[in-house]
């Protein structure tokens, strides 16, 4: 059953891992790495978005809120209301830095970078 921003209640970590993100033009801007959780509040910190490189060098990880993603099932990705350039110049950094001090730096900013509505406020 969709909540209210059209998610499903349920989704195995495995399914969201891999999967292309596109923004609302259709194009593919990178796939799901991974996905933070946030162990104290019990909720989807934020999904990594893997963007840029060659053979897994240069590579971008791009934190982006899990409320942001909408997946649409004709595409079989998530469809994000941001540009590859908004991404670009997006918060990103290796995904050691992105869990540093339990992701609250990354967390924070890039909700605040997104302007999506904070779930522990």
């Amino acid at each position: 059953m969709p909540t209210q921003s059209g998610h499903t209640r349920a989704i195995c970590a495995n399914k969201v891992i891999g999967t292309t993100v596109r923004n609302a033009a259709g194009e593919s801007i990178g796939k799901v790495e991974d996905v933070v959780l946030d162990k104290q509040s019990n909720n989807i910190m934020f999904a990594v978005v893997g963007f840029g490189g060659f053979l897994g060098m240069g590579e971008k990880y791009h934190p982006v809120p899990w409320s942001t993603l909408n997946y649409d099932d004709s595409q079989n990705a998530y469809i994000v209301n941001f540009t590859k350039d908004q991404l670009k110049a997006a918060p990103a950094d290796s995904m050691d830095e992105l869990t540093r001090n339990d992701g609250f730096n990354y967390r924070d900013r890039t909700y605040d970078y997104y302007k999506a509505p904070h779930y522990w406020s």
